[in-house]
């Protein structure tokens, strides 16, 4: 209610009400998603004490106040639908850690930098341009999947061209179904949804033992089986931890981590089981074991440092845009991949080399 010369004005009243509506609903509400780095959070409007009416003003205002209601929920939605608009396209601000919802909150050693919750897919894509913390996890799956895709465009030329290749090996199948999961996973993945971030990499773990174990136990379809079950089952629990609410907290970062650290280290077995059957020279050049050890190195290194949180966690604040745990984790599973993918054409090389034939003394 507006003072003026010192009497009420009902004509004013509901104008400096909606006026006030407004600016409380920006402050309170939006404030928080819009508001930059390091500024401080508006201070909220607070009433001052007006004079003292008679009973009949007051029965009056409140009147007036209900009147009001539909304006002020009209003005509300409004203001919500500007903020959604505002993120489309592209004009929200990132937020500090502690003013994310508590399903955003993963690494506490990032301070600043981070993207709000995005209200659409058309937003979420949107965001692939903007600078935040999930910048480099978007890029750096977005690089290593144009790079994946130029390799699945020479694999489907090179056998175009052969015809034969793919006749002898069926588990050439599995290398392109690998790649292509891959590839089609990955954006959606990296952009919005967290947890599924983390299913894919592991989905990308256990498509990566597949082609290996195909052509290593080419020669030995009953060690093959049960290694390719038990690595599918393995990866169906990664895939289930990273999905599960329990364990989406930071207080089981670590239990995550050792997931994919077991996934990864699944298999030694089936590797020693290879390197004793073929002999140690056999193993790591015609067998391309070389390469599998360095694939298996790069992701034990990543998971251990994303469970560690290095180097954030011993310089917070400073990591929050480049050089975070998880965009290294991220990067040395991509270089992870494309090793494997080295190693996996090696040994299909050589396989396709002997026509399909097996030897009675070699799993190859």
């Amino acid at each position: 209610m507006s003072v003026r010369n010192g009497s009420a004005s009902n004509v004013d009243c509901p104008i400096s009400k909606e006026r006030c509506i407004q600016d409380d609903l920006e402050l309170t509400e939006l404030g928080p998603l819009l508001e930059g780095p390091g500024q401080p959070a508006a201070p909220k409007r607070v009433a001052s004490a007006g004079p003292m009416v008679l009973d009949e003003e007051e029965e009056e205002d409140e009147g007036a106040r209900v009147m009001t209601l539909p304006l002020q929920a009209h003005h509300a939605m409004e203001k919500m639908e500007e903020f959604v608009y505002k993120v489309w396209e592209g004009r929200w601000r990132v937020i500090p850690y502690h003013v994310l919802p508590e399903w955003l909150k993963d690494n506490d050693y990032l301070l600043h930098g981070h993207r709000p919750p995005m209200p659409s897919f058309r937003a979420c894509f949107g965001s692939i341009f903007r600078i935040h913390t999930e910048t480099g996890n978007i890029w750096t799956h977005l690089l290593g999947e144009r790079g994946d895709r130029g390799m699945v465009v020479g694999i489907f030329h090179v056998f175009s061209m052969t015809g034969k290749l793919v006749d002898y090996f069926p588990g050439g199948r599995w290398t392109l179904f690998t790649l292509c999961c891959y590839i089609s996973l990955v954006m959606l993945l990296a952009l919005c949804f967290p947890r599924l971030d983390y299913s894919g990499i592991a989905l990308l773990i256990m498509g990566s033992f597949v082609p290996w174990l195909y052509y290593s136990f080419y020669c030995s379809p009953q060690p093959r089986l049960i290694y390719l079950s038990i690595v599918c089952v393995l990866g169906i629990a990664a895939i289930i931890v990273a999905q599960w609410d329990r364990f989406s907290t930071p207080r089981h970062r670590p239990t995550r981590a050792g997931v994919f650290m077991g996934l990864g280290l699944s298999g030694i077995v089936p590797t020693m089981h290879f390197t004793v059957a073929e002999g140690f020279v056999k193993a790591t050049t015609v067998g391309q074991m070389g390469w599998f050890y360095l694939m298996g190195a790069l992701y034990i290194t990543g998971a251990g440092l994303y469970a560690a949180r290095i180097p954030e966690r011993y310089f917070p604040g400073k990591c929050d845009i480049w050089f975070q745990s998880h965009q290294i984790f991220h990067v040395l599973v991509v270089a992870a991949a494309f090793i494997h993918f080295y190693g996996v054409s090696n040994l299909q090389e050589f396989r396709y080399g002997l026509e399909g034939g097996c030897t009675d003394d070699t799993l190859l």
